[in-house]
């Protein structure tokens, strides 16, 4: 209300603040407030540094008369050849926007991205990202570049609920001989990144004061009471469980198209399989409410 002159602000700090909002408005042609959800900033902010980032590269391509310009094969847009992003190995472009929105898809999808151009396959190095993506994103780029790399048998990932950092086999073996000095059971490991003891065996948050045998018995005598509260738990959250590792998930943000940390894709409303990157349901893909609103920081 105060921001669109309804009411008058008492707050210096508020005054402040509208001036500058208001101050920005007049330097654009065509600008109205609207009132949205505090959990929709992210969203509107996203909006307005995509429509940013395309004036600012439509004025570079005018400005540049005399600069060879080349059209995006995603958008049909013009942009100067020196900021089209050029893929390994195929030698595919794409204007800086369009590759940056195809990274994050993907990344967040769960998969390592490759050239969009279809049918072909070659691989987008994560050196080459380095300026084009956030750094929480390059986090998660370096992460399924490391996933892609071990192979099944080897991984491990950290059971801390809060963690979850995949390590390979020798990796926490030698951490755990570095970090550990006093005698442990045998299984006892500590993840790399959480620093916390987990049980490699019964891949589980270190069960203190019990042998691998004793916990194992004491979760098979209360199993039922422990699935129980699980399911109930899951019900209540309405978390999805995967059919293949049974891995319980949340869905944060994004469409309910899920692949599980085991790979195996699936729905999230019905947990029915997907199948060459088609769903074999008939549930709707996303919510309105659960897409991403705001680019990773």
């Amino acid at each position: 209300m105060q921001v669109i002159g309804r009411r008058q602000p008492t707050e210096y700090s508020i005054v402040k603040i509208i001036e500058r909002v208001n101050t920005l408005g007049r330097g654009f042609a065509h600008c109205t407030p609207h009132l949205i959800a505090r959990s929709d900033v992210k969203f509107a902010f996203r909006l307005a540094r995509a429509s940013m980032s395309s004036q600012l590269l439509k004025l570079a391509s005018s400005s540049s008369a005399k600069g060879v310009k080349e059209t995006c094969s995603i958008c049909y847009e013009d942009s100067v050849a020196k900021l089209m992003f050029s893929v390994d190995g195929c030698w595919h472009r794409y204007c800086t926007f369009c590759i940056e929105q195809h990274l994050e898809a993907k990344l967040l999808h769960g998969s390592l991205p490759k050239c969009p151009s279809e049918g072909c396959k070659s691989e987008i190095r994560i050196e080459r990202c380095q300026k084009l993506l956030a750094p929480k994103l390059l986090d998660i780029m370096s992460q399924r570049v490391k996933e892609a790399t071990i192979p099944a048998v080897e991984k491990v990932y950290c059971p801390n609920p809060t963690c979850s950092t995949l390590m390979s086999i020798n990796e926490v073996q030698e951490y755990t001989r570095a970090t550990i000095v006093r005698l442990q059971e045998p299984g006892s490991s500590r993840c790399i990144k959480c620093h916390e003891l987990f049980c490699a065996n019964c891949k589980v948050p270190w069960h203190s004061y019990k042998s691998c045998i004793m916990y194992k018995r004491y979760i098979h005598n209360n199993s039922d009471n422990v699935d129980t509260k699980l399911k109930s738990l899951a019900t209540k959250k309405g978390w999805s469980q995967c059919r293949q590792c049974a891995n319980m998930i949340e869905l944060a943000e994004g469409c309910y198209h899920i692949t599980c940390r085991c790979g195996f894709e699936f729905c999230y409303l019905c947990g029915a399989e997907w199948k060459n990157k088609k769903a074999t349901c008939n549930c709707r893909l996303w919510d309105e409410r659960n897409l991403i609103r705001g680019r990773i920081d």
